[in-house]
């Protein structure tokens, strides 16, 4: 179950704040996503692959691009109770790297691509030899 996997404290950032201040808090908090609130209400995600290619990449001004308008949404959800390869096939299918975990209609965490490399790496049988 992704419970035992996934990110419990969930870092936000409003709407209508720059790409740059939201660039600036993932750095500070090492974390590679922020859920994006509407009066504190989760209604999209912004990574930092997004910032890369839909503003960096284009030469947005990142101190005036509000980050509603670079924003996933909806937002990518798996149910809590799917399986950790429910979340990778997910991801590959959707082409993303983070996904919202929900229980029923709730929020209650997120999973990273990075997060189920740490997993499956701690589960998979050491590897014994030269191929």
């Amino acid at each position: 179950m992704l419970v035992q996997i996934m990110q419990k404290k969930l870092k936000t950032i409003p709407e209508g704040l720059s790409i740059t201040q939201a660039a600036e808090k993932m750095q500070k908090e090492g974390i590679g996503s922020l859920l994006v609130e509407r009066k504190g209400v989760p209604v999209g995600i912004l990574t930092d692959t997004a910032i890369v290619h839909k503003a960096v990449g284009v030469k947005k001004d990142l101190d005036h691009t509000k980050v509603e308008s670079l924003m996933t949404t909806p937002l990518p959800t798996i149910q809590v109770t799917q399986t950790s390869h429910d979340a990778l096939d997910m991801m590959g299918d959707l082409g993303i790297r983070h996904l919202v975990v929900c229980d029923g209609p709730q929020i209650v965490g997120l999973v990273s691509a990075r997060d189920l490399l740490v997993y499956f790496g701690s589960v998979s049988e050491p590897r014994i030899g030269v191929d």
